[in-house]
């Protein structure tokens, strides 16, 4: 990933931070972005990566990322669209109209509207990598009580390979990433312990465990390289075998 310049969306916490993270520790200059000024920059400070605020749920602030990062650093070799909400969980037939639109904006139109702006710069300077960080909730496992999350999450798997038939000729590579229950805040109920949360989730885990984020980090990097050359249009699952 030397002289390689990449843009993550969500990128201050959890699996977005990891996978800045390590596009770091491979020598990429990297941006990162997110809805809290606060937040990214404390992040980038730590990470020794440049930020821009953005909300993925609009249109012109995804122009802008996308603008901002090739002005600055000068090119935009590899995009992870990382940014998502779990939602209010609770039943289909109960949740508010609001709180399905929420997860969906950021989720699923979120990403459409980050590819759109990636693809047209990538198309016009030389091609590019797309990693889309959707979920093994979705087009893999399906759990109560998060039908808006799945639906969102499988959208954007089939959405990525969709993507990868269309423009895998102009030289864009367009994968998705789906992880398991992994070690970050988003796993926790509210006012949950850590022990409690492992209790609640480990027993569906066949390796007994959560994924540390930076083994989900290492699988966006390697999709992301030249070391995955001919993977296009695939949804790896990094799950632990959960569903398996």
């Amino acid at each position: 990933m030397q002289d390689k310049i990449v843009l993550i969306t969500g990128g201050s916490a959890g699996i977005g931070y990891a996978v800045a993270r390590a596009f770091k520790e491979e020598g990429a200059t990297v941006v990162i972005t997110g809805r809290d000024e606060g937040r990214l920059a404390d992040a980038a400070k730590r990470l020794d990566a440049d930020w821009v605020a953005a909300d993925v749920a609009s249109a012109a602030d995804c122009a802008r990322m996308v603008d901002y990062t090739a002005d600055r650093h000068g090119g935009l070799h590899v995009a992870v669209n990382n940014a998502g909400v779990l939602g209010r969980p609770g039943p289909l037939a109960d949740l508010d109209t609001a709180d399905w639109a929420d997860v969906l904006d950021t989720n699923l139109t979120g990403v459409f509207h980050a590819m759109k702006y990636e693809i047209a710069y990538m198309k016009e300077h030389g091609g590019g990598s797309i990693v889309n960080v959707a979920s093994n909730i979705g087009a893999h496992q399906r759990v109560p009580g998060l039908a808006a999350y799945a639906a969102s999450k499988a959208a954007v798997s089939v959405l990525s390979r969709a993507a990868a038939r269309e423009y895998a000729a102009a030289g864009i590579r367009i994968n998705a990433v789906s992880p398991g229950a992994t070690d970050t805040t988003m796993t926790y109920l509210p006012g949950e312990t850590a022990a409690e949360r492992d209790a609640r989730i480990t027993p569906s885990m066949p390796l007994g465990r959560l994924a540390d984020s930076a083994e989900v980090a290492a699988t966006v990097v390697w999709l992301a390289s030249g070391r995955s050359s001919f993977v296009v249009g695939h949804d790896l699952v990094v799950d632990g075998a959960a569903s398996a």
